[in-house]
């Protein structure tokens, strides 16, 4: 005769109560995840010669280059300003995803 574990009426409520805070869980979690998309997020190079401007879901809505910026014997400076602005946006994104989300995933990575 093998030996079944016994939850009982005990062990039922409490999958049941786990699976509501799961849900509830992720119900935050998608809520947060909104607020973030919903957000625009800045990446400037240095001296503000190139801006570049994110949604929250990493796609790049709008870009400025000043035009100090342009210098056809140097197209290598304005792609270097172009990296560091894109960079820097996306690292914006990333630290507000991290603030909003990270004590969701806090201690499982």
């Amino acid at each position: 005769m093998s030996k079944r574990p016994n939850f009982g009426a005990m062990g039922g409520m409490n999958m049941q109560q786990m699976m509501k805070q799961a849900k509830k869980l992720q119900e935050q979690m998608a809520q947060e995840q909104e607020n973030i998309t919903a957000q625009e997020f800045v990446g400037k190079s240095a001296d503000d010669l190139v801006v570049t401007t994110f949604s929250g879901d990493r796609k790049l809505k709008n870009i400025t280059i000043d035009k100090d910026a342009i210098d056809p014997d140097d197209p290598d400076m304005l792609q270097d300003l172009i990296i560091d602005a894109v960079n820097k946006g996306l690292a914006e994104i990333d630290q507000a995803t991290q603030q909003s989300l990270g004590k969701y995933t806090k201690g499982m990575i």
